[in-house]
């Protein structure tokens, strides 16, 4: 798609958070608030011209890398809530990307996001091969308290589950999609904190792709007020996930 005439290099969009988004408690599952945080980001890319379908043109997507979420509080069934998304920095394969959701004008949620360019046929990154110089940047405006981080996996771990990638797994780049790898985790942790909202804030590294049929081992690291869950096919690390709890 072109370049909408209303785009802006912020973007504001509203959502009203439905009854399949929720847990038993009645507020948003960690799972689908990273959903709408991409879907947002997908908005502003979609009206930017640089979305999913303007770079499959060129065999590219927009891949997640890394991702800081910190948690003040959830929002619950019926809330509308609205997602603020602006550009840190953009440059040939990579880009930083900014988002903050509110409800009723109070931030709630503050993430900040790494994605590369992949290209979906030779299966690594590569340069945008699309123009982007109309996104004005904001490199100093920062969603979150701290930036993201390497995840450290040099602590003992006990291994809690072992997996076989399936088809409900994958998504449209043919690789299982990064929320799967946070739902894998979360239901390895004790529910009574999830659900009593005592997650301040959680941190996921997607290192390697996994592809159908793919046999993984999740592993767990108990540190004091963090949980660390870490993925691995073989002796290669996939995924790293960070809980840091209140």
């Amino acid at each position: 798609m072109p370049i909408a005439p209303h785009f802006t290099s912020i973007l504001s969009k509203d959502w009203v958070i439905n009854f399949t988004q929720c847990a038993p408690s009645g507020y948003l599952k960690y799972t689908d608030l990273c959903n709408i945080l991409q879907l947002t980001a997908a908005a502003h890319s979609e009206i930017g011209g640089i979305s999913f379908s303007d770079m499959q043109e060129f065999n590219q997507a927009w891949v997640l890398s890394r991702m800081r979420v910190e948690v003040d509080a959830l929002p619950k069934w019926g809330d509308v809530v609205t997602v603020k998304t602006w550009i840190n920095s953009l440059e040939n394969s990579r880009s930083v990307r900014a988002l903050e959701m509110y409800v009723n004008g109070k931030k709630i949620v503050g993430s900040e996001t790494f994605w590369a360019v992949f290209n979906t046929e030779i299966r690594r990154p590569e340069g945008l091969a699309l123009p982007f110089d109309h996104f004005q940047l904001y490199p100093d405006t920062r969603a979150t308290k701290h930036g993201f981080s390497k995840i450290n996996l040099n602590h003992e771990k006990e291994m809690v589950f072992e997996k076989t990638v399936f088809l409900s797994d994958l998504d449209i780049v043919n690789h299982v999609n990064n929320v799967k790898y946070l739902e894998w985790c979360l239901d390895h942790v004790d529910e009574k904190p999830i659900l009593n909202q005592k997650i301040e804030s959680f941190e996921m590294n997607f290192l390697k792709e996994l592809s159908l049929k793919d046999n993984v081992v999740i592993h767990e690291i108990l540190n004091g007020n963090t949980t660390t869950f870490s993925i691995t096919k073989g002796d290669k690390t996939s995924f790293a996930l960070q809980l840091n709890w209140k």
